[in-house]
């Protein structure tokens, strides 16, 4: 897909970086400083909130571009799990999530600025993909934390590497979990390029 304008991934993640290059997209790299989202949002609005806070911190500082912002979370019974804040803390929530399904969102918002670095169009959405845990121990999951992968990653596991042997099944978009929807993100570019500017 051509882009009219410059793509800004508003993130340091590895891996959204690797399934835009997947998608076949030219971008730089300009990571958000910070991230906010009102209070009270359930995790679903939440989510793309924080897509949106992250992508208009980088948009007001690059006129002329189209800035994608994303932020993913893991979430169990209505809580969600972000990154963990030690060993102990991916282990025990690793275990909370054995045996059971939990839900993965990643928000996604895409902002366009004109020459004057003013905001013409914005949009975003939300992803959710389900995902089954096998059961498993606590020497399982302590093993895998000590392997050091869950610890930048909300949920304490990376379905894409090591964090593989806990997954049963996936109902929903691989790349979700992975970060970043990458296929219902090039429909959705198509679709925003071609709405008027506000």
């Amino acid at each position: 897909m051509k882009l009219h304008k410059p793509l800004i991934l508003a993130s340091a993640s590895p891996r959204r970086q690797e399934i835009l290059t997947l998608a076949g997209l030219e971008f730089s790299v300009r990571p958000a400083d910070t991230e906010w989202a009102p209070e009270g949002l359930s995790p679903y609005d939440r989510v793309r909130a924080l897509a949106r806070s992250k992508a208009a911190q980088v948009a007001a500082n690059h006129p002329n571009s189209l800035v994608l912002g994303s932020d993913t979370m893991v979430v169990l019974d209505e809580t969600a799990l972000g990154k963990p804040k030690s060993g102990e803390d991916a282990v025990n929530m690793l275990l909370s999530m054995q045996g059971r399904t939990h839900r993965v969102m990643t928000g996604v918002w895409i902002i366009e600025t004109n020459e004057t670095g003013n905001a013409v169009k914005e949009e975003g959405f939300t992803d959710v993909a389900e995902v089954d845990f096998y059961g498993f121990t606590a020497a399982e999951a302590a093993e895998y934390v000590a392997t050091g992968e869950p610890m930048d990653k909300a949920g304490a596991y990376g379905i894409q590497g090591k964090g593989m042997r806990f997954v049963k099944g996936i109902r929903g978009d691989f790349f979700t979990v992975m970060g970043l929807p990458g296929g219902r993100l090039l429909r959705f570019f198509e679709e925003f390029l071609k709405k008027p500017q506000i």
